[in-house]
């Protein structure tokens, strides 16, 4: 393992790594990868670089780039303590800043392409520096030009955040609820970060070394988005089961919560063994109980998968990324 701390370093480590024709796995957090039981045939680097800087301000807010190192957390109550506003409902979100464009990591309403304005990257394939547009990042639900591609390394990521102790306007439900206002409404970011964070930890969504349901890698499987005619051939396999939520998504689409596909196949909170199991406090969470492998891990995801499958249609697909081993 190659630990830096500086974007040169990074840089040459992969360009030396590509000389010698091995692959690269670059890691910061490692929050939302699996790893195979036999580890990555290859050079891993470890990213350690820091830095946060306002670059601008201007009428659209302020300008802040960020060094793709820096935990995220941190960097989300910095903002705050700052005076910007535009990522506190992500709060409590494991990993580093650079890590998140990725898969355009998103919850409670708001997703990090609401507020990137570019990404500073070196591509490997034609061996130069480049800054990436919002347009060019291909931004979509959970998920990027960066995601499953080895061409781009993250280096720097550039924010536009507002200059406001006001949150943006809520756009979840549930968030709103327990925020007491309605979707749409702004209060104080302080206090988004505050429930936000109440609630991920409700959910076995905050690391607790005593608690096993905090031993994930969050949601491992994404929220389907359905085609209009899928979700009719769904509607017409519920019988008994209830009408799932739902949520228009663009282009006509419909997107479907996973939790509930899941919980209607059979598989409650808790399912699974002494190993590897859902977490009793959040459905959509593959937890490591003691002694688990990747493998004891994949197994169970592909249970839940193809009893989604069998019974519904669909077919969930992973949200972490899958290092040296597949669903």
């Amino acid at each position: 393992m190659t630990v830096v701390s500086e974007p040169d370093e990074a840089v040459s480590t992969v360009r030396v790594a590509a000389r010698k024709g091995q692959p690269v796995l670059v890691l910061a957090g490692g929050s939302n990868v699996v790893i195979s039981d036999e580890g990555f045939p290859g050079t891993v680097l470890l990213l350690r670089t820091r830095g946060v800087r306002l670059i601008d301000r201007d009428a659209r807010g302020a300008l802040v780039r960020v060094a793709a190192g820096e935990p995220w957390d941190e960097l989300v109550a910095h903002t705050l303590e700052l005076g910007l506003s535009g990522l506190e409902a992500l709060s409590g979100i494991p990993g580093s800043a650079g890590a998140t464009p990725i898969q355009n990591v998103g919850a409670y309403g708001q997703e990090v392409a609401h507020t990137i304005e570019a990404v500073h990257v070196y591509d490997r394939h034609e061996d130069e520096m480049r800054v990436l547009s919002l347009p060019e990042c291909g931004f979509a639900y959970r998920s990027s030009i960066f995601k499953h591609s080895d061409r781009w390394l993250v280096l720097d990521v550039d924010f536009r955040l507002a200059e406001s102790a006001e949150s943006a306007p809520i756009r979840y439900a549930e968030l709103a609820r327990h925020l007491g206002v309605q979707t749409g409404e702004r209060v104080s970011a302080a206090r988004v970060r505050e429930t936000v964070l109440k609630l991920r930890a409700s959910k076995g969504m905050v690391l607790d070394p005593e608690d096993a349901d905090t031993r994930s890698v969050g949601s491992f499987f994404t929220n389907p988005v359905l085609s209009a005619e899928e979700w009719a051939r769904v509607q017409d396999r519920l019988v008994d089961a209830g009408e799932p939520p739902s949520w228009p998504a663009p282009n006509g689409t419909v997107k479907v919560p996973a939790a509930w596909l899941i919980e209607k196949a059979g598989f409650a909170k808790g399912y699974g063994g002494s190993t590897v199991a859902i977490s009793s406090k959040h459905t959509l969470a593959l937890t490591h109980r003691g002694g688990g492998t990747t493998t004891a891990l994949l197994e169970l995801a592909r249970e839940i998968r193809d009893g989604v499958r069998d019974r519904f249609g669909v077919v969930l697909h992973p949200e972490p990324v899958l290092i040296n081993c597949s669903l």
